[in-house]
């Protein structure tokens, strides 16, 4: 097959001090209960932006199955992460946050608020008429959580994983080359320039900015596209100040949002075309790469402000580590979702003891 494939976003990279920690917040406070993987292995591939070598970590994919994106939670194993060298104000570039969908924007609000959670903004509105809050993990990494409608479960939880997410950029023309032309956000939702209510409880959220939000015009297909969902990518360009870089000095883990990660099939089609719009891949790992008890072939970019981008073409996924039973996407039809029965069964991965 000649042609790439986007699925959806996989999951948004999160540098932690402590991952059991963190899992067990993302786990019961935001239903990412689903254990994808474990990792343990050092990260040799990424030495360039980890001060030049190679680095043991464990990283953890968490996920909530009632459908969107899960989280990446990222620790250091041999050095303390560095915290930001600059107060986050929103527009600043790199990842700002990124966007939970809920069924039931006050049933969210109200949960979350009698499980005294920091919420950091009251329910407001935005530009495209949606509803959404803001608040902080307790890590100081801000979340939005925003209506939306695309979920794969009908469960009772309102709450399902990420569908969007919200980036710094210095310059929204130079960035839709990569977001609008190679990733397919290619439908403009608004494109808006001034200051926005919605912001406010924010820092810097007083200020002007250029807002562009972007969806998919094509449907995603194929592998873990139902699951994922539709998604949506938010571009914000500061116009009244100079925006900082949110990982300036620091290194791929350290704390906050260190990636942006897409499913993805063909990546050697996906190599070319970057390659062609100068957008090159800086990290190409072996074809076929064991993450913990899953297996594929990734990769990473840099956006026109560095923010870091990661593609994964998964292989294989276990179900039943002990029995050997794996979800294996490497010689089916790319095109093809797979099965209800075998999505699932990936609740067999949910991690009960922090079941909601």
């Amino acid at each position: 097959m000649n042609e790439k494939l986007i699925y959806g976003i996989q999951q948004i990279g999160i540098g932690v001090e402590n991952a059991d920690v963190a899992f067990k917040w993302y786990a019961t406070i935001l239903g990412a209960d689903a254990l994808i993987f474990d990792d343990y292995n050092e990260a040799t591939y990424m030495a360039k932006y980890m001060g030049g070598k190679s680095r043991k970590k464990r990283a953890l994919l968490a996920m909530n199955l009632q459908g969107g994106a899960g989280y990446e939670i990222w620790q250091y194993a041999d050095r303390k992460p560095s915290k930001p060298t600059h107060e986050f104000k929103i527009g600043d570039l790199g990842i700002n946050f990124p966007c939970l969908k809920t069924r039931n924007i006050e049933k969210t609000y109200d949960r979350l608020q009698n499980l005294q959670q920091n919420i950091i903004s009251k329910i407001v509105v935005e530009p495209d008429l949606s509803k959404c809050f803001y608040i902080k993990d307790p890590f100081n990494n801000i979340l939005k959580i925003k209506e939306f409608s695309s979920f794969y479960t009908n469960n009772k939880g309102e709450l399902g994983g990420v569908f969007s997410a919200v980036l710094g950029v210095s310059n929204i023309e130079n960035s839709l080359k990569l977001y609008a032309d190679i990733l397919g956000y290619d439908n403009v939702i608004y494109d808006k320039t001034a200051c926005f209510d919605d912001l406010s409880a924010l820092n810097n959220g007083d200020k002007k900015f250029r807002r562009i939000l972007l969806s998919h015009s094509k449907e995603r297909v194929g592998g873990f596209s139902k699951l994922l969902g539709n998604s949506q990518i938010e571009l914000i360009q500061a116009i009244e100040n100079t925006p900082n870089k949110i990982f300036e000095n620091r290194f791929w883990g350290d704390l906050g949002y260190i990636h942006l990660c897409f499913d993805i099939s063909n990546m050697k089609i996906l190599v070319e075309e970057c390659k062609e719009k100068k957008l090159p891949f800086q990290v190409l790992s072996a074809p076929s790469f064991d993450m913990g008890d899953a297996n594929g072939h990734w990769g990473y970019i840099e956006d026109a402000d560095g923010t870091l981008i990661e593609f994964i073409e998964t292989h294989k996924v276990p179900l039943i580590k002990k029995l050997g039973i794996y979800i294996n996407l490497k010689n089916r039809n790319p095109k093809k979702s797979l099965p209800n029965w075998m999505l699932k069964g990936m609740s067999l991965k949910r991690v009960k003891k922090f079941k909601i």
